[in-house]
């Protein structure tokens, strides 16, 4: 692993280099001018449509973190909430959306179907299964976007509800055909660009079945149309990692897929890759590893971990190691890195700050530093059991252990444990949302709100 040179990272730079404008989210083109964001606003997967999971917002933390309400819901909750107009979005695997006020109030909630049994599904390790994929919420539309999985068929339906009064103000299918559509699932998280919403598709779990990955976008009013990209592979090529695609500050829309079915021998099929797609959904660019037809054949390689922008660069890593640094303006074709370092097996969001990125790796969440010339540093290891989609706010890096059904807030420069706090239960991929000084837990009874002082 490359260690060039040594980094010396204080809190108060960290904080500075996470608040610059490089790295704010950017607004859907398309539509209207936005209403302020405020402190208390997380209104996609990570916070923004880059996935930096970082709030500037939230007051530095000195007391220890506790839970201030835990709130039992109708299912199991995979997706993160999302927070906008002074309301917390939950959506349930019981295809069951609710809106809590500021202070922990139901203000509403929306049942949108009966979800897909496991019974009906040809592999997979969530049941039943309904909403997933984390929504996202459009503050100039005052909309929340999200899919919903239902009935034994799996239907995969885009719902646009009020954030008001929860009303259904349209909805659509989003499945189309080629695909064998029970074995389609929708974990990676919705985003918004070029006046779209965009909903990624990967397998279920156990890679079953005739899927292939995919990525539709759809107007986000009520106008039918309907653009998307499907990898040229007989099978496969999912685009499941719950961060869903990235959005950089000049729109560009990446995503990552994953093991395809071309292998040794065959010719490149764009899975196992970063692409980067245009507003109606057209190839422009890619990178695979020069080892993809193995990591093909073997089911590792990229497709777990999204595509991380930090400034110049995207960060990609995936099922098995190594990492890889890409050129976002140029991806950089097959073995066209910039770089690459044996980091770790990751699954799930990264949290950027500046040039640092919090990984969450398999055997612990790491940090790493990437320099000027696109160079891997690794900084610190943070406990092994920690292993959950990190987010920054408050001083601290917050991460999960999934298994143990605990919180973790850590050092930014060291890594060390500051604090842990038992939120209950949790899916593998679950990362927190961050509203005020309140972190939002998915748990698999319903929400956890974890306060801080």
């Amino acid at each position: 692993m490359r260690l060039s040179r040594t980094f010396t990272v204080s809190a108060t730079a960290l904080a500075l280099l996470a608040g610059s404008g490089a790295y704010a989210a950017t607004p859907p083109s398309g539509g209207r001018a936005h209403p302020a964001r405020t402190s208390l606003d997380w209104p996609t997967y990570h916070g923004n449509r880059a996935r930096t999971g970082y709030s500037s917002r939230m007051p530095a933390v000195s007391g220890t973190p506790s839970v201030t309400r835990s709130t039992t819901l109708d299912g199991a909750v995979y997706a993160s909430p999302v927070v906008g107009a002074g309301r917390t979005v939950v959506a349930t695997e019981n295809d069951t959306v609710y809106a809590f006020g500021r202070h922990g109030r139901l203000l509403w909630r929306r049942h949108l179907g009966t979800p897909t049994p496991s019974s009906a599904l040809p592999c997979g390790d969530i049941s039943p299964l309904g909403i997933t994929g984390t929504p996202v919420y459009v503050a100039s539309r005052r909309t929340v976007y999200l899919v919903a999985e239902s009935g034994p068929e799996a239907r995969h339906t885009l719902y646009a509800l009020a954030i008001g009064t929860g009303h259904v103000r349209w909805h659509r299918s989003m499945d189309l055909p080629g695909v064998e559509q029970r074995a389609m699932q929708q974990r990676g998280a919705l985003t918004v660009a070029h006046g779209r919403v965009w909903v990624p598709f990967g397998a279920l779990a156990g890679d079953c079945g005739g899927y292939k990955g995919r990525v539709v976008g759809t107007n986000l009013d009520r106008r039918h149309g309907k653009v998307s990209y499907t990898p040229p592979t007989q099978r496969g090529g999912g685009m499941w990692t719950p961060p869903g695609p990235s959005v950089d500050s000049q729109g560009r829309l990446f995503v990552v897929t994953a093991n395809g079915a071309a292998g040794p021998g065959d010719a490149y099929d764009f899975t196992n890759s970063v692409l980067r797609l245009t507003q109606r959904a057209r190839l422009v660019d890619s990178f695979a590893p020069s080892i993809w037809p193995t990591n093909n054949t073997g089911d590792v390689g990229l497709g777990s971990q999204g595509a991380t922008l930090v400034g110049p660069w995207i960060f990609v890593a995936g099922k098995s190691a190594p990492s890889y640094v890409l050129r976002a303006s140029h991806l950089g074709g097959i073995g066209g890195q910039v770089s690459q370092a044996m980091v770790c097996n990751s699954y799930g969001g990264t949290a950027v700050a500046g040039t640092i990125v919090y990984v969450p790796c398999t055997d612990g969440l790491r940090a790493i530093a990437i320099d000027e010339a696109g160079q891997i540093n690794v900084l610190w290891h943070a406990a092994a059991n920690i292993t959950g989609a990190p987010v920054v706010g408050g001083g601290r890096i917050w991460s999960l252990d999934p298994n143990g059904g605990t919180l973790y807030s850590l050092d930014p420069t060291t890594g060390a444990t500051v604090s842990q706090t038992s939120v209950g239960r949790t899916s593998r991929f679950a990362t927190p949302a961050i509203s005020g000084r309140n972190l939002l837990v998915p748990t698999l009874t319903g929400l956890s709100v974890v306060g801080t002082s």
